[in-house]
């Protein structure tokens, strides 16, 4: 028999997994509608989520080439979600047959916490092969930690090449490899590699031409989201800026920072950038959820999770019938996942109300994409675009779509300064490891002392 979540006042629980694009607007949406037409005490909402922030992830290419700080680029959880309880933890195990979920908080022993509507928003995590040498040296390209890591990583490169006289270190640190022709890839390569061609004009040793940037795809086309024709557009703009496309090539091995690819190339690289397809959050497998042989949760036209009473789901751990599109299913992006999530928590309030569910239907407008300052790619409404206009395209759609008003001018004040300024371009890398100078300091004095004695004895 299905447990009833305890709670003095009877409001029903709603439990959100994941606090990402679905998580954190069907919470939003929700909130809104307790200020307008729920009582505030007539639901509870609690939202479960490792992280304290939602990132917008389609400005992590922009955050990672110091175009927007990384500050600007998430929305702090608690901040925009006042009337909910927000819990850094992880949903570990679910039983929604009976209504409750194990949660393990970022710190100290789980607990278990009863529910009635469950919204299942787990989102993605990258997707790996068993490729030697990959696990050990490879890096993805989903969160801002990632991303914050990758431009001080790409930036210390720079540094190993100007500093050093062994040729061999030099031309490891000097390539940089892009695993995946999707959005993540394409837009994440061209904001580093036009944020590094900015960077080198300040060393003396290292030139444009010394970089190697490679992009791989086991496809025949890249960025396919903006069709075939841009596609094709992108790969030669890529090339005329001295950027290697590897079309209809796997990565074969990494194992010692050696790339090997399926066409016979082998070299060594100090950078690998992982960006090849996502997979649905593993938790998934650890509740009585039905799933698809792709590992998502199956979900109705509805948002409704198939067979199950009071449980949702959308995002990309989800498998969406696309009622507007050509595909079966919804395409894992930003754009489905926030029109999704209104659907979603629309229908939780209808259900609430005992009114009939609306199914998700989204003509999808198109596609933009950014390839470095004042460079893009546009599919919208069926009209392709391509360049300084494509590029504006990008930041206005964006911008528009990043949560919160405050994000939105905040945005807009590095791009603003941007346009006075010269981005910053220095590595930060040892804020990754801040103990590192204190440690080294505490070794040196523990072996002076050492040696003091020593004397004195």
């Amino acid at each position: 028999m299905a447990r009833k979540a305890q709670d003095p006042t009877g409001a029903p629980h709603i439990l959100i997994v994941g606090g990402g694009y679905v998580g954190m607007y069907t919470a939003l949406r929700l909130q809104q509608k307790l200020r307008r037409e729920l009582r505030r005490d007539e639901v509870r909402i609690t939202v479960v989520d490792p992280q304290s922030y939602m990132t917008y992830q389609p400005f992590l290419p922009e955050a990672a080439a110091g175009n927007v700080s990384p500050r600007h680029v998430v929305a702090p959880l608690r901040r925009v979600l006042p009337a909910c309880t927000v819990l850094n933890a992880r949903v570990t195990e679910l039983n929604h047959a009976e209504r409750w979920a194990i949660v393990q908080p970022v710190a100290g022993p789980p607990k278990r916490i009863s529910y009635d509507y469950l919204v299942m928003a787990a989102g993605s995590v990258s997707r790996t092969l068993p490729i030697p040498g990959l696990a050990e040296h490879g890096i993805g390209f989903k969160t801002i930690g990632e991303a914050i890591h990758l431009r001080n990583h790409v930036l210390a490169q720079l540094d190993i090449a100007e500093t050093t006289d062994d040729e061999e270190l030099r031309r490891k640190a000097l390539t940089f490899v892009f695993v995946g022709g999707g959005f993540a890839g394409v837009e994440a390569l061209a904001e580093l590699e036009d944020m590094a061609r900015s960077a080198v004009r300040y060393h003396r040793n290292v030139n444009v031409e010394d970089m190697r940037w490679v992009l791989v795809e086991a496809a025949d086309k890249i960025l396919p989201e903006v069709g075939p024709e841009m596609g094709r557009w992108t790969a030669e703009q890529l090339r005329g800026r001295g950027i290697d496309v590897k079309m209809k090539t796997y990565l074969n091995s990494a194992v010692d920072e050696v790339v090997e690819l399926s066409d016979g190339s082998r070299f060594e690289a100090g950078t690998l950038v992982w960006t090849a397809g996502v997979k649905a959050a593993p938790v998934l497998r650890n509740t009585d959820l039905p799933l698809d042989e792709r590992g998502r949760v199956k979900a109705t036209e509805y948002l409704t999770i198939e067979g199950v009473v009071r449980a949702y789901t959308a995002g990309d751990n989800a498998a969406v019938p696309d009622l507007a599109g050509d595909a079966e299913f919804c395409a894992p992006n930003a754009q489905h996942a926030v029109r999704q999530a209104k659907v979603l928590a629309d229908n939780i309030v209808r259900s609430l109300r005992g009114k009939s569910l609306k199914p998700y239907v989204h003509d999808s407008v198109g596609s933009v994409a950014g390839l470095g300052l004042y460079k893009g790619v546009a599919h919208v409404y069926g009209i392709k675009v391509r360049g300084l206009a494509a590029w504006f395209m990008h930041r206005s759609y964006h911008v528009s779509r990043v949560p919160t008003f405050n994000r939105k001018v905040r945005v807009l004040a590095d791009w603003t300064l941007a346009l006075v300024f010269r981005r910053e371009t220095v590595s930060l890398g040892s804020i990754e490891q801040p103990r590192a100078e204190f440690e080294l300091a505490s070794r040196t004095d523990t072996r002076t002392e050492a040696r003091s004695d020593s004397t004195a004895a």
